[in-house]
């Protein structure tokens, strides 16, 4: 890992020790085990069931889906998932990671290649229509004041560019044929000799928009449904809160979330987000913090496991086929 990723971390790292120092310790964990081990097993079981919602906006981008198709893509997600929560990765080495999932399990390289992209973009959509959503709800539901009224503007600011940003990579896609292939190169390079395949399978995903629109929508319920995760965190520790106010919570926790892309699993920032917006809705600092270090157990709790998992299956296929490795 580079020397700046582990500044950076450490820094992030630190800016959360502080927070959960700030509100009160004592006040944060009393509020996380509040939750108990049941509760806590319910949020395992509710992420696991996320999986679900999002290897299903993955499959149905596939032009021919074949019978286990479902349950490896979810497995797929499961993984890429996995990756980006628990290993010093980006967000590109979790896809990359997710992609060979897939493909030991059977689905041809180019079209998990072009799939995979094409997902990545759905949801990036998808984020930024739950993103509006929330920003929506926030500015109908916080109380007005100066750091309310900033916190919009940065937001809609916020939100204007990230629309650009997906029309551009959006247009490259269907027009930029050589930048795609340039992409595939740098974030899957094992399918560097098949770039002609992957573009064409890339055009055969876009041609059925009906396809594309739904792989939007469905990104968009597992948006909704993550914060309803937060909700029955919320819940758990005793805090009694509408729906539509986590709802805003987590959708600028999520923007936060992807603003402090350069920083490994947004440490510190996703505290401070939360820290900050939940007394906006009459919750205490601490409640928030507590949900935060909830939904970092939770991805360790599940992503660990599945990494193992990962690892024996790729381990067993190198011994089985050491001519190949």
């Amino acid at each position: 890992m580079k020397l700046r990723v582990v500044i950076v971390a450490l820094l992030g790292l630190a800016l959360a020790i502080y927070l959960v120092t700030y509100a009160g310790i004592g006040a944060v964990l009393s509020a996380v085990a509040a939750v108990g081990w049941s509760g806590f097993g319910l949020l395992c079981l509710y992420g696991l069931g996320l999986f679900v919602i999002l290897g299903l906006a993955w499959y149905v981008l596939l032009p021919d889906p074949f019978p286990r198709g479902l349950r490896v893509l979810i497995w797929a997600r499961m993984v890429r998932d996995a990756a980006s929560d628990v290993l010093p990765f980006s967000q590109i080495g979790g896809i990359v990671l997710g992609a060979r999932a897939a493909i030991l399990h059977g689905v041809s390289n180019s079209l998990v290649y072009a799939s995979t992209i094409v997902d990545v973009t759905t949801e990036m959509l998808a984020q930024i229509a739950y993103i509006a959503f929330g920003v929506l709800i926030l500015d109908l539901r916080a109380p007005p004041s100066s750091f309310a009224h900033s916190l919009m503007q940065g937001l809609l600011i916020g939100l204007v560019c990230a629309v650009a940003a997906a029309g551009v990579f959006l247009a490259l896609q269907r027009h930029g044929h050589g930048l795609i292939d340039k992409l595939t190169a740098r974030i899957l390079p094992s399918a560097l000799g098949g770039t002609a395949t992957v573009s064409a399978a890339l055009k055969s995903i876009y041609r059925a928009r009906a396809r594309v629109g739904i792989s939007i929508a469905v990104h968009f319920v597992g948006w909704i449904a993550s914060a309803l995760s937060a909700w029955i965190a919320f819940r758990l520790i005793g805090t009694r809160v509408d729906l539509a106010s986590v709802l805003a919570i987590e959708s600028v926790v999520c923007a936060t979330r992807s603003a402090a892309v350069f920083i490994p699993h947004a440490l510190g920032a996703q505290e401070a987000a939360y820290a900050i917006l939940a007394p906006l809705f009459g919750i205490g600092p601490e409640v928030g913090l507590a949900v935060s270090l909830l939904k970092r157990a939770r991805d360790i709790t599940l992503g660990v496991p599945i990494l193992l998992i990962w690892q024996a299956v790729e381990g067993h296929r190198a011994r089985s086929q050491p001519t190949q490795a």
